[in-house]
C-alpha cells in the first residue's frame, strides 16, 4: 500500500464520498470494520470504520496526487518499529 511499514489515511466525510466506477467489494476478517478492495487487483481502497460513519477511510496513495497530504497523527504506537 505504502511500501513502508507506515499506512497513510485521509478520513474523509461520508456525505461527500462517492464511488464514481466500479464496485469495490469487502475484504479482510469481515469484522464490524468493513474494508473495502479492488475487486481486480485486490489493493484496500478504503474502510468504513466501525461506529464512525461520519468518515470514510480512504487510502491516500488511491488519490491522483496524494502529495496534498501529510502525515500528521500516528496511532497504534503501542508496538511500533524502532
Amino acid at each position: 500500500m505504502t511500501a513502508s511499514a507506515f499506512s497513510l489515511s485521509v478520513a474523509i466525510p461520508s456525505v461527500g464520498f462517492s464511488i464514481l466506477k466500479g464496485q469495490p467489494i469487502i475484504g479482510g476478517l469481515y469484522g464490524a470494520t468493513r474494508h473495502y478492495f479492488c475487486p481486480h487487483c485486490m489493493s484496500w481502497i478504503f474502510t468504513r470504520p466501525k461506529g464512525i460513519d461520519e468518515f470514510v477511510n480512504l487510502r491516500a496513495t488511491m488519490l491522483d496526487d496524494a502529495s496534498l497530504f501529510k502525515p500528521f497523527i500516528e496511532t497504534w504506537t503501542r508496538e511500533k518499529l524502532l
